[in-house]
């Protein structure tokens, strides 16, 4: 509880320097507690509490959650990044049995399953990313499976075993634009984003998205660059989401990007050829995500 209230603290501070489009209802209520109940006595973390997401009130309550699997300490230190870094335990080999239990108590229809990224492992975590998926293919058939994955070092080979496992969507984020990449995202390269976005595009019965973050110093002209090269890679969904800082020792926010500003990207992406753009101050890359497959599956009908 006094964890709870800790956040609750810092994001009642953060609110008051927000626009008023960026203020959102502190997480309240008895779906919202219970699912924390849950979550803890399986022990299990998700990428909503450890990242600090704005929409964590809205989601849990309405039982919405991104599992975060292969533990909560991450080999990388992104600027933006509020997850932990450091040296991570070992693979909790009864997880997807957790995370299955969760899902059946939840009623989850769609689940979205994240990870921190395991640079230590020699397979980077693909091998338990493809339990996880198998188990939820085997015990709920009937919910449809969003994986949000690191990017695997580059390598296809453990790409291979995530996609032969067979998620209904791969995500994998470029975050930001090519020149502030290498200042933001530690250890990752642009252009080996966009190669396993291409890599997982060019299989079949998969959808492939992708997500950034604005307002961390990025010019609107780069944006449409990096909008371009996701239609490239051959995504059919995308996010589009504003930055906000986590804590005082990651990268400040630059600018707050107005409403109006992302429906003309969201535009933007749809006239190149992009087909399912959700675009906001609020968005994020697993925000309603099931609303986001069933929208992208209607119009794939």
């Amino acid at each position: 509880m006094d964890s709870i209230r800790c956040i609750l603290k810092e994001r009642f501070i953060d609110l008051k320097r927000k626009p008023e489009w960026l203020k959102t209802p502190l997480p309240e209520g008895s779906e919202y507690f219970k699912l924390s109940h849950l979550l803890k006595k399986n022990k299990l973390h998700t990428v909503c509490r450890e990242a600090r997401c704005p929409n964590i009130g809205e989601c849990w309550a309405h039982s919405r959650a991104t599992f975060m699997i292969l533990g909560d300490t991450c080999t990388r230190s992104c600027k933006f990044c509020i997850v932990k870094h450091g040296t991570p335990e070992d693979v909790d080999e009864d997880e997807p049995r957790r995370i299955v239990d969760s899902i059946k108590l939840m009623k989850l229809a769609h689940v979205v399953i994240t990870s921190v990224t395991r640079d230590d492992l020699q397979d980077c975590g693909a091998n338990h990313f493809a339990k996880v998926i198998k188990k939820i293919r085997n015990d709920v058939p009937r919910t449809t499976i969003e994986v949000l994955i690191p990017d695997m070092q580059g390598k296809f080979e453990l790409l291979d075993i995530i996609i032969s496992a067979r998620p209904d969507v791969l995500n994998h984020n470029t975050e930001t634009v090519r020149r502030l990449t290498p200042q933001i995202r530690s250890g990752a390269i642009y252009e080996r984003s966009l190669n396993v976005l291409k890599y997982a595009a060019s299989k079949n019965n998969i959808a492939v998205k992708s997500g950034l973050m604005v307002g961390m110093g990025e010019s609107d002209i780069e944006v449409e660059e990096l909008i371009r090269d996701m239609k490239d890679a051959g995504c059919s969904i995308m996010t589009i989401g504003q930055y906000l800082q986590p804590s005082k020792d990651k990268i400040p926010v630059d600018r707050y990007v107005e409403p109006d500003k992302f429906e003309q990207w969201k535009k933007f992406a749809e006239n190149i050829g992009i087909e399912h753009v959700f675009s906001g101050p609020l968005v994020r890359s697993s925000y309603r995500a099931e609303e986001q497959f069933k929208e992208s599956s209607k119009l794939n009908a």
